[in-house]
């Protein structure tokens, strides 16, 4: 604590003057927080097309939606009201009626938020002509205003979370009607929503700078004022951390990184779902992996441990399923098989390969995916395949891999936390790389299309489950793909700088910087 000295003489006047000393002023906590991001520049803030982590992060405090995840949790069971404020649904779950608060204001002076603006952003979150989540709205038959604090939504059928595409994440999310057609396509750099904090100006390259929105329904936001900054470089936002230039910033999944930002005096580090899932997918359509001897000697030959354990178990967990371990309807109960090297080659022997067998990898040279794919390499080497890495940059892998020019794809990726979307997106055969529909099933899987599609459509909570465990137990004995690894999210921070809310995920994949966020010195 620091003491502070007053001049002896001064101290015998007070005492003469039958007077106490008058205390200091304490010091005002700061109400301008400074962040720093992995990220050379924004993408698209219109919240239907926010696709990237920076995105994705700012549009959370940008926009609100129906009902919210609870701060710092991805847990759908989490899920509560948000510019709703209660709900109700048919016996059959096919209507669902939203009833709105009142007075919730757009910033900017856009006015009160509606049920006008209710179904206009959904509308517009489920056309693929103005969003990038249309299909998560494929089941959404009507979207109508009741009246202007009362929404109504009819379903063509149920689905299995309704709250989901109705939540602060992706399509869920409440823009302006006015200000969208106002604005027009100028709206992805000039966003109005309801959230706690308003887009005052964008420096391009160089950051993004908030302002309180002082007439948030829950309460004005504790901060007066927010700016991201980009510093893409690792080494950039180490050093403007270090020089107290940002307050919190963007980490690495590192254990060197975390064992030195520790080191730093007055820092923490939060560590955070959703953790990204890590599947080796194999091609079970081309050869040699045609051949489910030659993918079970692959399932045999991988040894996801050494992986986690290069990567730091602080940030990362050996994946146990084909689906994210946060998603409701995830089991272990899967028969997912171990580490056997003997047993990987005297399959690839059975198959006809005593000798081995080469294989080519398209490989992107991201240092994450990078090293990952280095430590497989050398693991499947003692097995009897021969991985051979061919690395492109990132954007050119995301390409190339949709075109089906790798038999094996390392994919890391989190999806919203319900079995149904990461099962659909890379293991139903309607996303198969190649088909109309096609998202990111790589693996051309297709054993367990009944399974995903009838836990779609059952209303009973149990059976559901089931069906989204017995897929997952399909799709690993036909080896779909290897799980490998989760990783999580990484920030560090200044330990003065209280979130508002324990921080133990974020759908938004940053920190979530609510009303409630504040320094405490």
């Amino acid at each position: 604590m620091m003491q502070f000295k007053f001049p002896r003489a001064l101290v015998l006047a007070a005492i003469m003057a039958g007077s106490a000393l008058a205390p200091l002023p304490a010091m005002a906590a700061k109400t301008e927080l400074t962040l720093g991001a992995a990220a050379a520049d924004i993408g698209n803030l219109d919240p239907h097309y926010s696709a990237s982590t920076t995105d994705r992060t700012l549009v959370a405090w940008i926009f609100g939606g129906l009902v919210r995840f609870a701060p710092g949790t991805t847990d759908p069971a989490s899920i509560e009201p948000d510019l709703a404020e209660s709900w109700e649904s048919s016996p059959d779950k096919l209507v669902w009626t939203f009833k709105l608060r009142k007075g919730v204001q757009f910033h900017h002076n856009y006015g009160e938020v509606t049920a006008e603006d209710v179904v206009f952003s959904l509308q517009k979150a489920a056309d693929p002509e103005r969003s990038a989540f249309a299909t998560d709205y494929a089941s959404f038959d009507k979207i109508e205003a009741v009246d202007p604090y009362t929404v109504r939504i009819t379903l063509k059928n149920a689905i299995p979370s309704v709250l989901g595409p109705l939540a602060n994440y992706a399509g869920g999310f409440i823009v302006s009607k006015k200000a969208y057609e106002e604005r027009a396509e100028s709206f992805s750099r000039r966003p109005v929503g309801f959230g706690p904090f308003q887009l005052d100006s964008i420096e391009p390259g160089v950051a993004v700078h908030f302002s309180a929105h002082k007439d948030y329904f829950r309460g004005a936001p504790k901060l007066t004022k927010v700016t991201y900054r980009f510093l893409n470089a690792a080494a950039a936002r180490d050093l403007a951390f270090l020089a107290g230039e940002v307050d919190a910033a963007t980490g690495l999944a590192d254990p060197n990184w975390l064992k030195r930002t520790l080191a730093v005096d007055g820092t923490t580090v939060d560590i955070f779902d959703p953790a990204e899932l890590t599947v080796l997918h194999i091609n079970t359509k081309k050869a040699p992996f045609d051949d489910i001897r030659v993918r079970r000697a692959l399932a045999h030959a991988v040894d996801p441990s050494r992986v986690a354990a290069y990567r730091g178990t602080e940030f990362t967990r050996v994946g146990k399923s084909v689906i994210p371990s946060n998603n409701l309807g995830y089991t272990e109960d899967n028969g997912l098989v171990t580490f056997d090297a003997e047993k990987a080659k005297a399959l690839l022997a059975e198959a006809g390969h005593p000798d081995g067998i080469t294989v080519k990898m398209i490989s992107s040279q991201l240092p994450s995916y990078e090293s990952s794919n280095q430590i497989l390499q050398a693991q499947l080497r003692e097995a009897g395949f021969n991985l051979e890495l061919q690395p492109v940059e990132h954007a050119t892998w995301h390409q190339m891999i949709r075109q089906d020019l790798s038999p094996l794809v390392t994919y890391g990726a989190a999806r919203f936390p319900v079995a149904d979307v990461y099962l659909s997106q890379f293991f139903h055969s309607n996303s198969a790389i190649g088909s109309p529909a096609a998202v990111t099933n790589f693996s051309h899987c297709d054993v367990a299309d009944k399974q995903i599609e009838a836990a779609r459509v059952e209303t009973d909570p149990e059976k559901q489950l089931e069906l989204w465990h017995e897929a997952q137990r399909l799709i690993i004995e036909a080896v779909c793909g290897v799980p490998i690894t989760e990783t999580a999210g990484v920030w560090a921070r200044r330990k003065n700088l209280d979130w508002g809310f324990d921080f133990k995920g974020s759908m938004s994949l940053g920190p979530l910087v609510t009303e409630l966020t504040h320094f405490t010195e």
